[in-house]
């Protein structure tokens, strides 16, 4: 049991923002995209990537469309700075790309960073210094003036390094680390004094990141900072507000996401959210969470399944199933429930009822990501007859009655229960086809499966009609014996009805509907007929399912069919 919070935690304070306007805001356009995976994220891995995994990654974040890639930490390891070279020296970098390196505020990291960048068309020097109490007083044994003067000094440097630089246009971005941490007249005391040390302007702009380094707050808290800061920085013209959450309390995405309200331009993330403890802002999460809303993020996910499976392999780090979005069940119901929801959503939007996507239980369209629609329902012990219907139609064109597919759902609840397991669309058609369709053999039916005790004592051989369609000769197998059956009617299946009844098959008609079916590969077009018949005596229904590509084969199959499910019933 966990011990007694008050004593050792308490709640954090409120900025006090009492005018706050992000709570009103809405998102219309996308942030600046910046991705720390090969540096941020790539040192919270177990085993950090070769070059050769970090330059696949890189490539593809420059696929997905990320215009600004930190890419590393020069000083940290030969490793990273190698890997920064052979960005440069192999042209690996697009035109419209900028790579930013990491440095802390000490000249020889920053001269080691410099030497990293030398020939890179445009670059952005990334420097951080920590700002919060705790690390001025315990880890620096600084006071404020003298970590703003060494911020300052670093700053200087920096910019130093790159008036001296031909041929490279270098940025500038500076992170107060621990920033939620840290009292906000300093923070926004030290960020304006990197602003002026920068000598920033509406065209040489100064990158101001304010991280959530730990999450502490709710989300509301990290807007209020950020509103703040907007509010109050010096030469507000000449910055992009950039921002970077961690997840360590499970709500990165909602921080970003009200950051940008409360004036945020920048994130910094990583994609499916990897990072140091609970891993920094998810950055496909946060951009497919803008789409949803009509927001056109500018990075494309359309194939979503090839960035999760390229991501794992370079990381090592595998994807949950439930990652929003992107987890292999995301878009998967086995809810009964869920799943005729879905069901008659997706129906209604194929028929384009409405050309805004409004299915229940579905915020995206799985085919944005580049998912397909086969996934979207599977059937285990707790789905029921929308699910099933689902597959049946999906799979292989099968709109089933109502009635029929809560006929159906109960012999597959049947097998379900012996086996326990999910059931795909191919156990699915197996266990219909043993159920319903009429077996194609013209002789004893010792060889046709067995479906829940039935032994088929009666097979559709074929027929053949008078002139006028009234009358019929009905070719079948009774108990292993052929047989020719004659009758008239109104109809083909009304002389079907009369002929069985003249040999002592009484069977009425319940209903009866028929359905085209998607045309097969070769082009063969067929049809699909649903009888629902009680014979005579009888107390219960049962349903037959004919399929041909002539329609009235199909409907005698279907009658034989229903014939044969009422003898099961018996």
């Amino acid at each position: 049991m966990l011990s007694p919070a008050s004593p050792k935690y308490h709640a954090f304070p409120p900025v006090g923002l009492r005018d706050r306007q992000w709570p009103e805001a809405r998102l219309t356009q996308p942030p600046v995209w910046m991705s720390t995976d090969l540096r941020d994220g790539n040192q919270a891995l177990f085993e950090p990537m070769d070059r050769a995994r970090k330059l696949r990654f890189f490539q593809m974040l420059c696929a997905i469309g990320v215009k600004e890639i930190e890419v590393a930490f020069p000083a940290a390891s030969q490793t990273d700075f190698d890997f920064v070279r052979e960005l440069i020296e192999g042209g690996h970098i697009p035109d419209d790309v900028t790579i930013e390196v990491l440095t802390q505020a000490r000249p020889a990291l920053i001269d080691r960073a410099f030497a990293a960048i030398e020939g890179a068309r445009r670059v952005i020097v990334h420097l951080y210094t920590a700002t919060s109490a705790p690390f001025r007083e315990t880890v620096f044994g600084m006071s404020q003036a003298e970590l703003i003067d060494m911020t300052v000094a670093s700053v200087r440097h920096i910019r130093a390094n790159a008036n001296s630089m031909s041929g490279t246009q270098t940025g500038f971005e500076y992170s107060p680390e621990t920033f939620t941490a840290t009292e906000l007249p300093f923070a926004l005391e030290i960020c304006d004094a990197a602003t002026h040390a920068w000598g920033a302007s509406a065209r040489n702009k100064i990158i101001l990141n304010l991280p959530a380094t730990v999450e502490m707050a709710t989300p509301n808290i990290y807007a209020d900072q950020i509103e703040w800061m907007h509010r109050h920085l010096a030469r507000r013209d000449s910055i992009v507000l950039s921002l970077h959450p961690h997840n360590d309390r499970g709500a990165a995405v909602a921080a970003a996401e009200l950051g940008l309200m409360a004036g945020g331009q920048r994130v910094e993330g990583c994609l499916f959210g990897n990072g140091e403890r609970t891993g920094n802002v998810d950055l496909v999460t946060l951009a497919l969470n803008l789409y949803t809303q009509g927001v056109e993020p500018g990075l494309d996910f359309s194939d979503i399944n090839a960035i999760a499976r390229a991501y794992e392999d370079c990381a090592g780090l595998p994807i949950h199933p439930r990652h929003p979005y992107v987890g292999d069940l995301v878009f998967t119901a086995f809810s009964g429930s869920h799943q005729d929801a879905i069901k008659k959503g997706m129906r209604a939007w194929r028929e384009k009822t409405s050309k805004r996507w409004n299915v229940p239980y579905l915020p995206l369209d799985p085919a944005d990501v580049g998912r397909n629609y086969d996934s979207l329902i599977r059937v285990n012990s707790q789905s029921g007859k929308g699910g099933i219907a689902w597959l049946m139609e999906s799979a292989y064109g099968i709109v089933m009655p109502r009635r029929l597919q809560v006929e159906f759902s109960g012999i597959v609840q049947r097998h379900m229960d012996d086996i326990g397991k999910e059931m795909r669309a191919a156990d699915l058609w197996r266990i219909f086809s043993a159920a319903y369709l009429e077996p194609q053999q013209t002789e004893a039916t010792d060889r046709e499966p067995k479906e829940a005790g039935a032994s088929a004592p009666l097979v559709y051989r074929g027929h053949r009609l008078d002139a006028n369609g009234k009358g019929i000769a009905l070719d079948i197998t009774r108990d292993g014996r052929c047989e020719t059956l004659i009758g008239h009617g109104n109809g083909p299946i009304d002389a079907a009805v009369h002929a069985l009844a003249r040999a002592g098959i009484a069977a009425r008609i319940i209903s009866f509907e028929e359905r085209a079916l998607r045309a097969s590969q070769e082009g063969e077009a067929s049809a699909a007929a649903f009888l629902e018949i009680r014979l005579a005596g009888r107390q219960t229904e049962s349903y037959g399912v004919g399929i041909d590509s002539d329609i009235v084969a199909a409907s005698l199959k279907a009658l034989v069919s229903g014939i044969r499910r009422c003898d099961v019933k018996k």
